[in-house]
C-alpha cells in the first residue's frame, strides 16, 4: 500500500451557463433598437421636412397672389343739381270757388284773434287760406299748458283735400330781438291738425312779437312755394297755439 502514492482528485470548477446572460444582452439590444425607432418615427411626424424622412412629403405650392385692382374714382357731380326751367302751359282762367268763411265756433274752441300782416302773394303756388290766422289755446299739448308756444296747420291741395305727400315748412325770423334759428319740417308729421298737418315749438313758455316770425312752403329742391307769411305772437296762455293753413292756387 505504501508503494502507491495517494492523488487526490483536481475538484472540476462547475461550468456557468451563460444562456440567461446572452438573453438579457439580446433583450437590451432590442429595446435600444425600438426605442430609436420609435425616436425616429416621432420626429418625422412632428416635422416631415426632415432629411433624415426617406419619404418626404411633396412641397407645397405657393399660392399665386393677384395684384389689387384699383377702383377707378368716379367723376365727382356739382353738389346742386340745378334743373332746367319747365315753361308751363297757358291756363285758361277760371272763376275760383268762394272761400268758405270759417265757422264762428271753431273746432278748437279758440275766439278768432286778429293776426299780423300777411305778404300779398306774387304769383307762388300756395298762398295763406282766408281767416285762417288766429291764435288760440294749446289744445294738442295738454301736459304742458302755458309753458308752450308754438305754429301748426295744414296744407290743401287745388281740389280743397290735404296734401298727402310732404311738403317742407321752413319756420324763421327774429323773437325779442335776436334772431330764431329757422327751422324746417314736413305736411303730414302732424295729424293732430289733419291729414296734411304740420306744427313747430317756438318757446317753452307765450311770448309777444309783431311780424317777426314768418312761415313759408318749400317744394323737395327747396324753392319756394309761397311767399313768407309773417304773423304775430301773444303773451297771453289762451293765445299761445297760432293756426296757419294754407292753400294751393296753381
Amino acid at each position: 500500500m505504501d508503494a502507491f502514492d495517494y492523488v487526490e482528485p483536481k475538484t472540476v470548477p462547475p461550468r456557468r451557463n451563460v444562456g440567461p446572460l446572452i438573453f438579457n444582452v439580446l433583450t437590451i439590444i432590442v429595446l435600444v433598437m425600438a426605442l430609436c425607432v420609435v425616436g425616429f418615427a416621432a420626429l418625422i411626424f412632428i416635422n416631415p421636412q426632415l432629411g433624415i424622412n426617406p419619404f418626404p412629403p411633396p412641397t407645397q405650392i405657393t399660392p399665386m397672389v393677384f395684384p389689387t385692382e384699383t377702383a377707378t374714382p368716379r367723376p365727382i357731380l356739382p353738389p346742386t343739381w340745378t334743373p332746367a326751367p319747365t315753361v308751363e302751359p297757358t291756363l285758361t282762367e277760371t272763376p275760383r270757388p268762394t272761400p268758405t268763411p270759417w265757422p264762428s265756433s271753431t273746432p278748437y274752441g279758440g275766439t278768432p284773434t286778429k293776426a299780423g300782416p300777411t305778404v300779398t302773394p306774387g304769383g307762388m303756388s300756395f298762398v295763406v287760406k282766408a281767416g285762417t290766422i288766429k291764435a288760440i289755446p294749446n289744445l294738442f299739448h295738454p301736459d304742458a299748458g302755458c309753458n308752450w308756444m308754438g305754429v301748426g296747420g295744414q296744407a290743401y291741395d287745388l281740389s280743397g283735400a290735404p296734401i298727402q305727400q310732404g311738403l317742407i315748412v321752413q319756420l324763421g325770423g327774429t323773437l325779442e330781438g335776436r334772431t330764431f334759428e329757422t327751422q324746417m319740417t314736413l305736411t303730414t308729421l302732424a295729424p293732430q291738425y289733419g291729414p296734411g298737418g304740420y306744427e313747430f315749438t317756438i318757446s317753452d313758455h307765450p311770448i309777444e312779437s309783431k311780424a317777426t316770425l314768418w312761415l313759408q312752403l318749400l317744394d323737395q329742391a327747396s324753392l319756394p312755394l309761397s311767399d313768407k307769411v309773417y304773423f304775430d305772437t301773444y303773451s297771453d296762455c289762451e293765445k299761445n297755439l297760432v293756426i296757419i293753413y294754407f292753400n294751393q292756387v296753381k
